[in-house]
C-alpha cells in the first residue's frame, strides 16, 4: 500500500504548541484518503517549535496531491495552535510544500493547496476553482469593512482586538497594550515622579531637563543643545520626523504678506524676494489644515491652543534651509503679524515654537495616522477579502500586512477613541484630530502615495539644490529596490498586461481599496482597474512602500525629535501672540505644556519609538509563503539591493552629527506594527 511521510512544522511564538487530537486527510486527482490521526506513542505531538513527522499509509494511490485537510479536535480544553507548514513525501520521493502560517482554533479545520503561487486562470480542476472561491467567502465574512468615523477611510468591523480573527491578533497582548507600554516608558524615563504635578508649570527651559533622559551622542541630545537655532528648524523640515511637508515655493501667497523691507536682511544673494523665488531659493511650509479645527476640551482646568501657521524658509549660501518668516495665522491683520528673524529673541522664539508644535499635529495625525496606518489597514483588509492564500500577490504582500490591523484596532480602543490616551497631552485631543483626519482625506491621492511623484510635485526633487534632504534621496533608493522586486515577481506569474487584465482576484482588490478604503472618490487618483504590468509593478510599490519604508521614516524619529517637549509642544496652554514686542520668557514657559502633559507625551513618542520584540525588517521573509526557486532567487536579489543601499547609508553617516537612518533598511519594518 502506498506511503506517504507527512512532516508537521509548529510555529515558535508562545502558546503556538497544542495538545488537542490534529487528524490529516489527503485528495488528489485520484482519490482521497481516509482521516488519520496525526499521534506517536509516547511522545509530545505538536510542541511549541516543533517539526514532527508521520507516516500515513493509503489504499491506493491517491494520484497528484491537490489539497490537505487537517482537523483539530479537542482533548482536554481548548488549546489553539499555530501550524506553519505541512510537507509530504510521495511513495515515487516527490516533496510537495504546503504554507499555512495560521491558527487552528477552536474545533475547526483548514483545507491548505501545495505552495506553488496560482493565478485564477491557472486553476483548471473543480475542486481547486471550489476551494478557492471558499476560502474568500470565508475571509469576507470574517474581514467586513465598517464606518469608523465620517470620512475617514474604512477599517475593520471589530470593537476590541479580542474580536479580530486570530490569524491578525498580536501573539502577546500586553505587548501592544498603550496604557501600560506607556505607563512603563514612564516608569522607565524616570518622569512618573512629576505625574502629581499635573496641571503645574515648569520654571523654565531647563527645568524640563529634569524629565528628559540623556543618552550620549544621539539626535535628542543634540536637538536640546541646538533647538533655538535657525538652522535646526529649518533642517527638521527636511529630515525630522515629519519631512514631507515642505515644498518649494513658486509663488508668495496672497495671505502672506510679506515684503522685501521684512526679509532683506535674512537675503545673501543679493536679490530680491521676487528673484529669489524665481531661483527657487524660497520654501514654503502652510498649517492651513488646523485652520478652524476645534482644540481639545476634555480639562475644563486646563484652555489649550491650536494654530494654523504659515511658514516662509530660504536656503541660504550654505545650502542650509532657514526660516525668514512666520505668521500664526491664515488670515493676515494687525493682530496677526508676521514675525522676523530680527524681531526680538522670544517674539520669534514663540513663533517658531507655534511652529514645531503645529508640527507635531499634522505629524500624528495625518502624516503618521492617516497615511501610514489607515492606509496601510485599507491594504491589508482589502487583501485578506479578496486574495487567497495561493494567489502570488498574497503571498507578496502578507509579509508587509502583519500587525497592522491589530495595532489599528488597538489605537482605536484606547489611543484615538473618546477619552483615550491621545486626548490626554494633545491640543488636537477631544475630536480635533477626528476633523483633521476628514479634512485631509480630500489630498490623499494616489500620486501623493507614489514617493518619486510627490517629492517632484513638491518641486523638492533637485539633489543639487537640496543637497542635504536624505529623507528623500534614501527614499528614492529604497522605492526602487521595492519597484525592481515587484517587477520581478511580476514577470514570473504574468506573462503579459493580457493576464494582467484577466485576474479577476487583483481586479476586485483594486476595487475594493478604491470602493471602500478611498470611498469611491474620483478625485483620489486611486485607480478602479489595473491593465498592465507596469502599472501593477507601481500599485503593489505604493503598497509595501507606505506599509514599510514611509511609517518608519515618520514613526521611529518621534523620541529623537519630539522628546525635547520645547522642540515639539503637544499642546500650548496660551493664545497665539497677537502683537509683537510684548513676549517674555515666562509667556513661553507658561504657554508650553504643564508638568503631566509633558509626562505623558514623552512616554508617548518613547513608546512609539520602540521596534517590537521580534521585529522582521525589510526583505526578512521568515514565513516561506513562496515555494517557487524563482521567487527565492528575486528575494535574494532584494536583499542585496538593500545591503548596499545599508552600506550607502552607514557610509554616509560616518561621523555626522545628525545622522539619517530611518530609511535605512536594516532599521525599516516589513509593516506598520507599533
Amino acid at each position: 500500500m502506498p506511503s506517504y511521510t507527512v512532516t508537521v512544522a509548529t510555529g515558535s511564538q508562545w502558546f503556538a504548541g497544542t495538545d488537542d487530537y490534529v487528524y490529516l486527510s489527503l485528495e488528489g486527482t485520484a482519490g482521497c484518503s481516509e482521516r488519520h490521526l496525526l499521534d506517536k506513542p509516547f511522545y509530545n505531538d505538536f510542541e511549541r517549535g516543533a517539526v514532527d513527522s508521520y507516516d500515513v499509509t493509503v489504499e491506493e494511490d491517491l494520484g497528484e496531491i491537490q489539497l490537505i485537510k487537517i482537523e483539530k479536535r479537542k482533548y482536554w480544553y481548548q488549546d489553539d495552535w499555530y501550524l506553519k507548514y505541512i510537507t509530504v513525501k510521495t511513495p515515487v520521493g516527490d516533496y510537495l510544500e504546503f504554507p499555512c502560517y495560521r491558527w487552528i482554533t477552536d474545533e475547526k479545520e483548514i483545507v491548505l493547496r501545495d505552495g506553488r503561487a496560482k493565478l485564477p486562470r491557472d486553476d483548471k480542476t473543480q475542486i481547486l476553482k471550489q476551494h478557492r472561491r471558499k476560502e474568500l467567502e470565508t475571509r469576507q465574512k470574517m474581514y467586513r469593512w465598517k464606518e469608523w468615523h465620517p470620512g475617514f477611510p474604512l477599517s475593520i468591523d471589530a470593537h476590541s482586538h479580542s474580536e479580530l480573527p486570530r490569524d491578525i491578533q498580536f501573539d502577546n497582548e500586553k505587548g501592544i497594550d498603550f496604557i501600560l507600554n506607556y505607563s512603563k516608558a514612564m516608569e522607565n524615563l524616570y518622569v512618573n515622579r512629576f505625574m502629581h504635578m499635573f496641571q503645574s508649570s515648569w520654571s523654565d527651559f531647563a527645568d524640563f531637563e529634569r524629565i528628559f533622559v540623556r543618552i550620549s551622542n544621539t539626535i535628542s541630545e543634540y536637538v536640546m543643545q541646538h533647538w533655538k537655532e535657525d538652522f535646526m528648524f529649518g533642517y527638521q523640515f527636511l529630515n525630522g520626523c515629519n519631512p514631507v511637508l515642505i515644498r518649494r515655493c513658486t509663488e508668495i501667497p496672497k495671505k502672506l504678506p510679506v515684503t522685501m523691507d521684512m526679509v532683506e536682511c535674512s537675503l545673501e544673494r543679493n536679490l530680491t524676494l521676487e528673484e529669489e523665488v524665481k531661483q527657487g531659493n524660497i520654501f514654503i511650509v502652510d498649517y492651513e489644515l488646523l485652520d478652524g479645527v476645534d482644540a481639545n476640551k476634555t480639562d475644563p482646568c486646563t484652555i489649550q491652543y491650536l494654530a494654523a501657521p504659515i511658514c516662509l524658509l530660504y536656503k541660504n549660501l550654505e545650502n542650509k534651509i532657514v526660516p525668514i518668516a512666520i505668521q500664526l495665522g491664515q488670515k493676515p491683520g494687525p493682530d496677526n503679524p508676521i514675525f522676523l528673524p530680527s524681531d526680538a529673541t522670544y517674539d520669534w522664539l514663540l513663533a517658531k515654537i507655534w511652529v514645531r508644535s503645529s508640527d507635531f499635529h499634522i505629524h500624528q495625525t495625518v502624516t503618521h495616522l492617516l497615511r501610514t496606518h489607515l492606509v496601510s489597514e485599507v491594504f491589508s483588509i482589502a487583501m485578506f477579502r479578496q486574495l487567497p492564500a495561493v494567489h502570488p500577490l498574497f503571498k507578496l504582500l502578507v509579509p508587509h500586512m502583519r500587525f497592522t490591523i491589530a495595532i489599528n484596532t488597538k489605537a482605536r480602543e484606547q489611543l484615538i477613541c473618546e477619552c483615550g490616551l491621545f486626548d490626554k497631552a494633545n491640543a488636537t485631543g477631544g475630536g480635533g484630530h477626528v476633523q483633521m483626519v476628514q479634512k485631509a482625506m480630500k489630498d490623499l491621492t494616489y500620486s501623493s502615495l507614489c514617493f518619486p511623484e510627490e517629492i517632484k510635485a513638491k518641486g523638492m526633487d533637485s539633489k543639487e539644490d537640496i543637497p542635504y534632504y536624505y529623507y528623500r534621496d534614501d527614499g528614492i533608493k529604497v522605492w526602487e529596490a521595492i519597484k525592481s522586486f515587484a517587477e520581478d515577481v511580476i514577470h514570473i506569474y504574468y506573462e503579459s498586461d493580457e493576464v494582467v487584465c484577466e485576474d479577476v482576484e487583483l481586479q476586485a482588490f483594486v476595487k475594493d481599496i478604491y470602493v471602500y478604503g478611498m470611498r469611491g472618490v474620483k478625485a483620489s487618483g486611486f485607480p478602479k482597474t489595473i491593465r498592465t504590468r507596469e502599472k501593477l509593478a507601481e500599485y503593489l510599490t505604493v503598497i509595501i512602500f507606505t506599509t514599510s519604508a514611509q511609517h518608519a521614516a515618520v514613526n521611529f524619529g518621534q523620541y529623537d525629535w519630539c522628546s525635547w517637549i520645547p522642540n515639539a509642544p503637544p499642546t500650548m496652554r496660551r493664545p497665539p501672540p497677537t502683537e509683537k514686542g510684548t513676549v517674555t520668557i515666562e509667556q513661553i514657559v507658561e504657554s508650553l505644556p504643564d508638568r503631566g502633559r509633558s509626562c505623558w507625551h514623552l512616554g508617548a513618542v518613547w513608546a512609539l519609538s520602540q521596534f517590537q520584540d521580534n521585529e522582521l525588517f525589510l526583505g526578512m521573509y521568515p514565513d516561506e509563503h513562496f515555494v517557487e526557486k524563482p521567487v527565492k532567487e528575486a528575494m535574494a536579489k532584494f536583499r542585496k539591493n538593500l545591503d548596499e543601499i545599508v552600506n550607502a547609508i552607514t557610509e554616509r553617516n560616518k561621523n555626522k552629527k545628525l545622522p539619517y537612518y530611518y530609511l535605512s533598511p536594516d532599521r525599516i519594518p516589513n509593516s506598520v506594527a507599533v
